[in-house]
């Protein structure tokens, strides 16, 4: 009778024991959906390898970890959504997800996460997607080493790698977005890591923000995008040792900020950008130690951008350094090095004795007229150039660095 009593409380404190069920072609259980349906909290689905043609399946208020071996293949046919997920506490890994139908009235993706807490999205590879990951109304998630791929040719017609939306504490890593059209999107999300992603190839931004704030994007790289990365109607962003490459176009740009306070550029590389940062209405950004090296234009400030502080960057070869729309300056240029500098350093400091002007007047003539833009290497423009830095009368008079470096700062 003791014995009997002592494993019915080990039952009460224990009242189901975590069970792993396997899915397979040759299995008794062939459907993903049905080893759902036969789970319970806590349980394991191995997905053997083979082919799955299965959309909307749905996990319920269910703790469950699916895991796939060798990538076996789900296959939702182009008819909508793979897997629905509304749950806590669950895991989805190693699986391969195909054929994700495309529509103008649902957002269908591989990976659809709604109203969830707690939960693992790792080593899967998307392809053929409309959206890929979609994070709805959720929470505490880890989306980390996808491989996220569609065949993105207009907006229209295509979605969002990894989106998320009035979601908070997600930590996005280490994941190769491509040929989609935003590769990471936010939307109304706070306090959220992307960091370590690859964004390539995607047909409009590379990571984009909108009324996102506290959120911190570190070591990613946003290579030959449409336009590198957007952030706008957002506050407290720190923005870390991220590289934007190749974003080439007629409207392109690295880093596009929009409406922006309070945020941190630090230790970034702008290299071949056709802008590596446009600047419109943005006030109290710290830019330190960046690297701006043979973009178009390095810095090109719009309207309504003020207490802006550059310190310490390093301008190296761009067309045009830094270019304004009007002539008033309410920004801050202390310590930075520009390579087209050629003062003089008498007491032998490391600090110019003559302050630098990287405005030039012919990008004021370019930002007027584009089409100017032929004459950049012309002995003319040159002269223009030089009379504007005696005699300042189209550029801000007091948009000066007093202490150019001589040397390019090491960080």
């Amino acid at each position: 009778m003791r014995n009997v009593i002592f494993i019915l409380f080990i039952l009460s404190i224990f009242p189901t024991l975590a069970q792993e069920i396997e899915v397979c072609p040759s299995c008794e259980v062939t459907s993903i959906q049905k080893a759902i349906d036969l789970a319970g909290n806590g349980d394991t689905i191995r997905i053997k390898p083979g082919i799955y043609k299965e959309y909307e399946i749905k996990i319920i208020d269910k703790s469950l970890h699916l895991v796939g071996e060798g990538y076996p293949v789900i296959d939702a046919q182009m008819k909508g959504t793979a897997l629905t997920i509304r749950s806590e506490n669950f895991s989805v890994e190693g699986l391969k997800i195909i054929n994700i139908g495309t529509s103008h009235t649902s957002d269908h993706a591989a990976i659809l996460i709604s109203g969830s807490k707690n939960f693992r999205i790792e080593n899967n590879r998307l392809e053929n997607i409309f959206f890929g990951i979609l994070v709805e109304r959720s929470s505490q998630g880890i989306i980390s080493k996808n491989k996220i791929s569609s065949e993105a040719i207009t907006q229209a017609k295509s979605g969002n790698g990894i989106h998320m939306w009035n979601s908070s504490d997600l930590f996005v890593s280490e994941n190769e977005i491509k040929d989609v059209r935003d590769g990471i999107y936010l939307e109304f999300s706070k306090n959220c890591i992307i960091s370590k992603n690859v964004c390539e190839n995607n047909l409009r931004y590379g990571l984009h923000f909108m009324f996102a704030d506290h959120n911190k994007y570190l070591e990613n790289t946003f290579e030959n995008n449409g336009a590198g990365v957007a952030v706008m109607y957002s506050k407290f962003i720190e923005m870390h040792r991220n590289l934007f490459r190749k974003n080439w176009g007629p409207a392109s740009y690295g880093l596009l900020l929009k409406e922006i306070n309070d945020a941190e550029l630090k230790n970034n590389i702008f290299e071949d950008n056709t802008i590596a940062i446009s600047a419109d209405n943005t006030n109290r950004i710290d830019y330190i130690n960046n690297d701006f090296k043979g973009n178009g234009y390095a810095v090109r400030i719009r309207g309504a951008c003020y207490k802006n502080i550059f310190t310490e960057n390093n301008f190296l070869s761009n067309s045009f350094d830094v270019a304004y729309t009007g002539n008033i300056n309410e920004n801050e240029f202390r310590r930075n090095y520009w390579s087209d500098y050629t003062g003089y350093d008498l007491d032998k400091d490391g600090t110019g004795d003559v302050p630098y002007r990287p405005v030039k007047l012919f990008s004021y003539l370019v930002n007027r007229t584009p089409e100017a833009i032929i004459l950049l290497r012309s002995m003319f423009i040159g002269l223009l150039d030089f009379s504007e830095k005696v005699s300042p009368v189209f550029t801000p008079a007091e948009l000066t660095d007093d202490s150019p470096q001589m040397k390019k700062i090491k960080w």
